[in-house]
């Protein structure tokens, strides 16, 4: 939203789940002609308390569907968390819209038909993440994929850097929502922390760059400063960096091709310190091994890993289950929930609705 007001862009709708306080309050500023919350009760409230504004308040799936379709926008943002934002992105897709994608899920499960979709009623993908923007920015420095050695995606190696796997066994929700960089929802900084995020994003960019995962690796640098890298065939390697701020590859994705000044903190270098890197360890992270190795199977294997995780990762946040049981159900569901090759959307369904009830 700080990006919309800074660049002069106009907010038509805006969707969220249940946070009624905020989407008030952007409301109020923004003036979109939606606003929709998939919680029926918290958007029966928001209705009530933007009754004396011309804010068009939905409720449910089918208000959130309505707001990613809505004809007056010629550009959506993806952001819903998990595989929530599957069928809504869909929708924006088969409105021909340009899609800035923030939500890796969706690639992750269903990487292909979405792809297929896309090319069918002529949508465009924006990365939204910061290190798939930083590919995709590296990535103009040379168009012809076929020069391309590999993708290197940074890893800020989350709240529990270098500690063994005993040292994780007693780790809270308190811990785990300890991001050393960045400020994010709570299903994502666990993500961060379990490294699962990055095996996501190396799942999410085998579809977004045509790539196999054996093309894109994972460093560890912990000052969030180097986004991503991309090697080229001739070993030159070319790295996009910025402050850890949001702000930036939200506003490429919005503007691309141009750039434009706009609200993201610049970068001094001459402050920032020595920029480090190493490997990670997945013997004490193992869902990154796990998402990379769903990776290469395929089909459902995604929706799989993802739909287990999600699972598990709710019920860690409750306080039901330890840390290290979250990697513990994942290679359960994935060993007992078969993988479908060339799915339709219906197996991805299934699938995921599998891998859930593996992982309680």
């Amino acid at each position: 939203m700080d990006v919309i007001a800074a660049c002069g862009m106009e907010a038509v709708a805006l969707a969220a789940n249940s946070s009624i306080k905020l989407m008030e309050e952007q409301a109020r500023q923004f003036r979109p002609a939606i606003a929709a919350l998939a919680d029926e009760k918290a958007a029966a409230d928001l209705r009530v308390r933007l009754a004396d504004t011309n804010v068009r308040v939905l409720s449910g799936l089918e208000g959130v569907l309505e707001a990613a379709t809505l004809s007056s926008a010629d550009t959506a943002i993806a952001a819903l968390v998990g595989m929530a934002g599957l069928r809504p992105t869909l929708a924006s897709i088969r409105e021909g819209k340009r899609v800035c994608l923030a939500n890796k899920e969706t690639l992750v499960c269903a990487g292909p038909l979405v792809l297929e979709e896309a090319k069918d009623y002529g949508a465009k993908l924006y990365p939204v993440d910061s290190e798939h923007s930083a590919i995709f920015q590296c990535l103009e420095a040379n168009r012809d994929r076929g020069e391309v050695k590999r993708l290197i995606l940074t890893c800020s190696g989350g709240p529990f850097y270098g500690r063994k796997r005993e040292e994780l066994r007693g780790m809270t929700r308190e811990n785990a929502l300890q991001h050393p960089n960045w400020s994010m929802g709570a299903k994502i900084t666990v993500d961060s922390a379990t490294l699962m995020n990055k095996g996501l994003e190396v799942m999410e960019a085998m579809h977004l760059y045509g790539m196999p995962a054996e093309k894109i690796s994972v460093v560890i640098h912990r000052e969030s400063i180097i986004h991503s890298l991309v090697e080229y065939c001739d070993n030159a390697i070319i790295a996009q960096l910025g402050a850890p701020d949001m702000r930036l590859p939200i506003q490429y994705a919005l503007t691309y091709p141009k750039r434009i000044p706009g609200p993201a903190t610049p970068l001094d270098l001459w402050n920032c310190g020595p920029l480090t890197f190493g490997t990670p360890d997945v013997e004490a992270f193992p869902c990154l091994a796990l998402a990379l190795e769903a990776a290469k199977t395929g089909g459902t294997a995604g929706a799989i890993l993802n739909g287990a995780n999600e699972a598990a990762v709710g019920l860690f946040l409750e306080g039901e289950i330890g840390f290290l049981d979250i990697p513990a159900k994942v290679e359960k569901a994935l060993a007992s929930v078969p993988a479908v090759q060339n799915p339709t959307m219906q197996d991805i369904l299934d699938a995921d609705r599998a891998a859930r009830e593996a992982a309680v």
